[in-house]
């Protein structure tokens, strides 16, 4: 059976879609134009509320259009101390945005709105390649009102633009298995090899179902197959591997430290921090020993002593992760426990790990509950159970239907991905963008097969009691985020004219009263989500660090950027920020002709600071102040160079190492000490 006959029986019911309507502009163009506005709007609206966006990639493009070296391994300050934690194309194509409009949070999160517009009629081709017109209308719709799209698109996380990839890795899979050409099975190996390169392991998310569909769907031998995709295979690793290759094999005192790992490696960081942490949870080792030496430019050797000096104090410090506070402590602002009402229930029960305030605990209902279900789960009951129609739709045959080619592909990555993030231990609620095109895809599939087959009656009582169940789902979770708005009961209102629409078409006025009742129930699921995505994008605090969907009222979801806190992020319990406009006023006096403006615990303090002045800020804790980027000897040495006077110290990971060589060979500055931290003047004569 070819493509073209496959497709045929979904043409023959909506060639409606395609007739011209003025010089050669069809139904289906107008209203797919209709859904990119929507996504514009939502994407673009109130964008200034995103202010400098998350500041510690943000600073990065900062330092990264200094130099060529900053640039190629993407420094996380201008001084290139250390790294940021993930690979460099996303990072890439956000400095050359940010290098044509200027260093601001619109330039940098550009590249994922225009990805998440773009993506929408992307997807539409891909999902009426197998299904039709009217498929790749309602998955381009679902995907165009999905929170976690919107939420995350406008940020400067490099996620939409990783999805946008893998969207374009999907059709170069699709073309492979249709027309048995190799070079379109080369090409999605390239494009998840780049894909990897923009946020690691999580692109190979869908490799399973992108395989399943060439090695079930294509035409050719099994054994060429095997052949081509083994072949493939080598192509994507050597993509993938190309710039942690490079960075791992470039001498340790001619580049940055590699941020977030313990070994100054990326394959370590990799495989492990941003690879089976992700998995079986965080493990990172707060407490290891500094390098053989500080590698920034222009570095050195230095000797590190074989005791341990960064062993952490009792209590549970706060942690980090992708440029925000995950699990701060408790007293500290946005910790699971502390003050009655802060949070849910749902996000402080027994058994929760660091993550459960936001993504809740590994679980089959994970996807259904606060606090992660607020992503992309509000059509994810409806999906479901399209998933089961498009399988159930046509009889297992060989070459496979288009029916199963569809479900092998979309269905392949939705039911992976649900189950990883079911019972991952260490991720964000926003990484659920990753399921928002399978999702969308198989709904158009389901929707379209649900039409098709309308004249029978069994097939309209699975459409009304599956968007029945849906809707009373998302009433439910609405609740649970403290919602009870007028279009829940627009909502209510669609589902019951669907009903009286149904009922009556099956005895009467069946050409009007059908298509007005599928078009009412499937209204009906739609409502809440759009209306969540406006709540998304007209947010007027939005958290730039957790950049997901809206958080809902009075549950304490709203959750403290660390941009706001330039001195906070490295305390262990709340206190007063530091006059960040003195405080930057001061170094920028003091520090004429001195490389660095001053040293600190981590990005996290550092970040601001380089985006105010531009100037390179040693991390010597590197993305969340556990690295081993400096010891002490690398700062004397530093001092000593003349190349740094000023060090603030203090905070969640007190080196103390460091802590006693400040204490006794710098000089506390009057005025910018306070609580745990410190503000120390260090002279070339110090030691």
């Amino acid at each position: 059976m070819s493509v073209s006959t496959a497709i045929q029986p979904f043409t023959e019911q909506t060639s409606w879609l395609e007739r011209p309507l003025w010089k050669g502009l069809t139904l289906n163009r107008v209203l797919l134009l209709g859904l990119m506005a929507l996504s514009a709007s939502l994407h673009l609206y109130n964008i200034q509320a995103i202010g400098d966006a998350n500041a510690y990639y943000t600073a990065a493009v900062k330092a990264m259009l200094q130099s060529w070296h900053n640039f190629f391994f993407v420094a996380a300050e201008p001084g290139g101390s250390v790294t940021v934690d993930k690979p460099p194309l996303g990072l890439w194509i956000e400095a050359a945005f940010a290098f044509v409009l200027g260093v601001n949070g619109f330039a940098v999160s550009l590249p994922n709105i225009l990805a998440g517009i773009f993506g929408v009629p992307l997807l539409y081709a891909l999902v009426k390649k197998h299904l039709g017109v009217l498929a790749g209308l309602v998955a381009a719709a679902v995907f165009a009102i999905t929170p976690t799209v919107i939420g995350t698109d406008r940020n400067n996380t490099m996620d939409g633009m990783l999805v946008f990839g893998l969207l374009l890795a999907a059709w170069a899979f699709i073309k492979a298995t249709e027309s048995g050409r190799w070079r379109w099975l080369l090409l999605g190996g390239l494009l998840l090899g780049l894909g990897f390169n923009i946020k690691m392991l999580q692109a190979f998310l869908p490799l399973p179902a992108f395989y399943a569909l060439y090695f079930f769907g294509a035409s050719s031998s099994w054994r060429q197959k095997i052949v081509r995709l083994a072949v493939t295979t080598v192509l994507l690793l050597a993509v993938s591997l190309s710039w942690a290759i490079v960075v791992d094999l470039t001498p340790a005192s001619a580049r940055p430290y590699v941020g977030s790992s313990q070994t100054n490696s990326v394959i370590e960081l990799m495989i492990g921090y941003n690879g089976l942490n992700r998995l079986l949870g965080m493990q990172r080792n707060l407490g290891g020993a500094p390098p053989a030496g500080f590698n920034g430019p222009g570095g050195f050797n230095q000797n590190q002593s074989p005791d341990n000096p960064n062993s952490l104090p009792l209590g549970q410090p706060p942690q980090f992760d992708d440029g925000q506070l995950i699990a701060p402590p408790q007293g500290m602002p946005g910790a699971a426990a502390g003050q009655p009402g802060d949070t849910p229930a749902w996000g402080n029960r027994a058994g929760g790990g660091m993550f459960s305030q936001e993504v809740g605990t590994p679980s089959a209902l994970r996807f259904f509950v606060p606090p992660l279900a607020k992503e992309m789960s509000w059509l994810l009951p409806f999906g479901l159970i399209s998933l089961l129609v498009v399988i159930a739709s046509a009889r297992l045959s060989w070459p496979l239907a288009t029916e199963h080619k569809t479900a092998l592909l979309w269905g392949g990555w939705l039911i992976i991905g649900v189950i990883f993030f079911s019972v991952a231990n260490f991720f964000h609620d926003y990484y659920l963008i990753m399921l928002a095109a399978p999702l969308a895809a198989v709904i158009g599939g389901g929707a379209t097969i649900l039409w098709r087959e309308r004249e029978r009656l069994w097939v309209r009582l699975v459409l009304a009691l599956a968007v029945t169940g849906t809707l009373a789902f998302q009433w439910w979770l609405a609740a649970q985020y403290g919602r009870d708005d007028w279009w829940l009961r627009l909502a209510a209102l669609a589902l019951s004219a669907g009903w009286i629409a149904l009922v009556i078409g099956q005895r009467w006025m069946r050409p009007i009263a059908l298509p007005a009742a599928y078009a009412l129930l499937f209204t009906a699921i739609l409502v809440t989500p759009l209306a969540w995505s406006v709540l998304t994008a007209t947010a007027q605090n939005p958290d730039v660090a957790l950049p997901g969907a809206y958080g809902g009222q009075g549950f304490g979801m709203e959750r403290p950027a660390m941009n706001d806190w330039p001195a906070m992020a490295n305390q262990r319990q709340p206190e007063p920020a530091w006059d960040s406009t003195a405080l930057i006023d001061y170094l920028q006096a003091n520090t004429r002709g001195i490389e660095y403006l001053v040293a600190v615990p981590s990005a996290q303090t550092g970040a601001p600071l380089v985006l105010a002045t531009g100037r390179p800020v040693l991390y010597m804790g590197g993305f969340g102040g556990s690295d081993p980027v400096i010891d002490a000897e690398g700062l004397k040495a530093l001092v000593e160079a003349g190349r740094l006077r000023y060090v603030l110290f203090g905070g969640r990971v007190p080196n103390s190492e460091i802590t006693a060589w400040l204490q006794a060979n710098c000089t506390p500055i009057t005025g910018f000490s306070q609580g745990m931290q410190a503000l120390y003047e260090c002279r070339a004569s110090a030691g």
